[in-house]
């Protein structure tokens, strides 16, 4: 294991924001992973977990503790079944089962990150989710000192959540399983409209695999939602808020609030989200209460491609990343009675 002290963990997010960590250690292998795990247990430190780090927010004072940073390797694939290290690359791993001809991942192209973040955020896009296709999740247990195999019933999937992210002290993931289907090279079912838009088919259709890879990363693209080094708008965590999901009592009180303020002819984005239950966008609420693209005049600032997500223009602090949020979630709660809850993990600070 490499093991550095005060250690920078900016470089570390895609944000490229946050202090240094006490101490950072490196595991390139499982068991380095659980040694290093039980030493800050036992000792009582304070651990970070760090995969890709494009879901992270760390405070401008950093870390006082272990960040252990999982770099584990391992691609495995046999027939339809797909074992991933936790630490491997997320968009070269779905790359990969594109190219060996297996759907069910294809949707969730060019998202950034490792293989061990998806099971916790239940990663999803475009029309797909890694729960639909996890079959299960193997994690070094804090609580029981054990390596457990935890199956998809068992890891409490719902819209980004888990019991993973539900119970973040308790389980560090080490390798997912997946099972993928040999459709003759043909994608999933495409289910998402602006995709299936893009690709000239009808919602149901399939595709070829590639195409269905490529359109999506050309959506990614326009929204700034693929990593490039020289382009602001990817230094990001990708979508900062998650969709809302109102009660029906709720939904009722927001229709009201979007005619009162933009007129009875217009109608926000509604998904059904079960038992009840409505899911709007909060792309849209964050532009009707009047937070563009490009929104901002210091270091941190609305995306110029997609209001989703906020950015750092190469010179913003945490701090300043985090005003800009609570100025985007005061604002879209005045207009509309709806409270944003943020999507990335936040270290040492809070909204």
């Amino acid at each position: 294991m490499l093991e550095l002290h005060d250690a920078p963990l900016a470089p570390l997010t895609t944000f490229r924001l946050g202090g240094p960590a006490t101490r950072l250690v490196t595991a390139t292998t499982d068991d380095e992973v659980i040694a290093a795990v039980r030493e800050a247990d036992a000792a009582g430190t304070p651990l970070l977990l760090i995969g890709g780090g494009s879901n992270l927010v760390i405070g401008d004072k950093g870390f006082d503790g272990t960040a252990l940073r999982i770099a584990t390797t391992g691609f495995r694939l046999e027939g339809g079944e797909l074992e991933l290290a936790a630490g491997e690359t997320w968009t070269d791993a779905v790359a990969r089962t594109v190219e060996a001809g297996l759907a069910g991942l294809e949707c969730l192209s060019g998202i950034p990150g490792s293989a061990g973040a998806t099971p916790i955020q239940n990663v999803g896009a475009y029309g797909q989710e890694v729960s639909s296709t996890i079959t299960e999740v193997v994690a070094y247990d804090r609580r029981s000192g054990r390596t457990v195999t935890v199956p998809n019933a068992d890891c409490g999937f719902s819209y980004r959540h888990s019991r993973f992210k539900g119970d973040p002290e308790r389980h560090v993931v080490l390798r997912v399983r997946f099972r993928l289907e040999d459709a003759g090279g043909l994608s999933a079912p495409i289910r998402y409209a602006e995709t299936a838009r893009v690709l000239g088919v009808e919602p149901g259709e399939r595709v070829p695999l590639a195409a269905a890879r490529e359109a999506v990363l050309r959506l990614r693209a326009g929204k700034g939602m693929v990593l490039d080094p020289d382009d602001h708008d990817t230094w990001s965590a990708g979508s900062f808020f998650t969709n809302p999901i109102l009660t029906t009592a709720e939904y009722e009180t927001f229709l009201g609030r979007v005619r009162e303020r933009l007129g009875e002819d217009v109608t926000p984005p509604a998904y059904p989200a079960g038992d009840g239950h409505t899911k709007t966008s909060a792309a849209w609420l964050i532009d009707k209460a009047g937070f563009t693209k490009g929104y901002g005049s210091g270091p941190a600032r609305i995306s110029t491609k997609h209001t989703l997500a906020l950015t750092n223009r190469g010179e913003a602090t945490t701090e300043d990343l985090l005003a800009l949020a609570r100025e985007v979630v005061a604002g879209v709660r005045d207009a509309f009675g709806v409270t944003l809850v943020n999507e990335p993990v936040t270290v040492g600070v809070g909204l």
